[in-house]
């Protein structure tokens, strides 16, 4: 890595996003609405600057894994750490969230940006993303369809293994 680069990698590696006087920090709420542990939630975090640090550096249109994309979801709840401490004073730039529009042309877009993030991602670091966080594209992009449950009101039971090919 150029200086400069490693010089940003340093800022952005170390932006803190929890804000240790909060009764409820960033990676308290991370790990609460997606119902992973504190360590699988710091881990994504550490993914998800990793991510942003790529963003900065890559020539090409990035995509994010799910789990990244969690945590930057998130992030852009907070507003004034995103916009103002993140975007304007560490990276210096406005990196926005574009979602899909859908369609088959759109999915096999994101899904080509996928496999280009995963491989940038392994040129920059020198190793691979890690699965748990950065699965294949084919289980990246297999159909899902999520929807926000309030556990207080309702049960969730998993399905049996045969029902999740």
């Amino acid at each position: 890595m150029k200086e400069a680069d490693n010089l940003l990698w340093n800022k952005i590696k170390t932006f803190e996003l929890d804000d240790p006087t909060a009764p409820l920090t960033f990676t308290d709420r991370l790990a609460r609405e997606n119902g992973w542990s504190m360590e699988y939630s710091l881990k994504t975090v550490c993914e998800y600057k990793k991510f942003m640090f790529l963003l900065c550096l890559a020539p090409h249109p990035l995509t994010p894994s799910d789990q990244v994309d969690q945590v930057w979801h998130l992030h852009l709840l907070y507003t004034y750490s995103y916009w103002t401490l993140f975007c304007q004073h560490t990276i210096k730039r406005a990196i926005h969230h574009g979602p899909t529009k859908g369609g088959s042309l759109e999915k096999e877009q994101y899904l080509d940006w996928y496999i280009k993030t995963k491989a940038f991602y392994q040129d920059i670091f020198e190793q691979a993303p890690p699965e748990d966080i950065w699965p294949s594209a084919e289980k990246r992009f297999k159909e899902r369809h999520f929807q926000r449950v309030n556990l207080s009101q309702y049960w969730l039971v998993k399905k049996p293994q045969f029902f999740n090919p």
